[in-house]
């Protein structure tokens, strides 16, 4: 069950502390991490609306700089993000969210977007796929 029960007012009041203003855009970075094995699954970017839609309803929401727009993770692929805890940085310019990931948090078919490790020069994909993207989002898409 996401994290839920945040008022408008308070929500407000968290926003006017962040500081948007270091990125273009007013975008704020944002690290997403899975809340038990604090396993790192996005790096993303998140504008107001989208940090205020996530406190609202306890799914991640982030700002898609290619495609200009706000996007819900899970919106098209079911892969859904359920909001456990909220951290800031010491600047409060970046925020640290700790997730319950439903189903895969990469777009490629991965757990985690950071599967690629170097090993003797080259990037090798650790992890198990979960699902194949062509087969998720063309599914899902119609």
């Amino acid at each position: 069950m996401p994290m839920l029960g945040l008022s408008d007012k308070i929500i407000q009041k968290i926003v006017e502390v962040l500081d948007f203003s270091k990125i273009a855009e007013n975008l704020i970075p944002v690290i997403t991490q899975d809340y038990v094995t604090n396993e790192i699954l996005i790096f993303a970017f998140a504008n107001e609306e989208a940090v205020k839609k996530s406190l609202k309803t306890g799914y991640m929401h982030y700002y898609s700089r290619s495609r200009k727009r706000l996007w819900k993770k899970g919106e098209e692929s079911g892969h859904f993000q359920l909001i456990k805890e909220v951290i800031t940085d010491c600047d409060k310019d970046t925020l640290l969210f700790k997730v319950e990931q439903i189903g895969a948090a990469c777009h490629k078919g991965y757990f985690t977007c950071f599967h690629n490790e170097l090993d003797d020069g080259k990037f090798v994909i650790r992890g198990e796929k979960l699902f194949e993207p062509d087969e998720v989002y063309k599914r899902n898409s119609k």
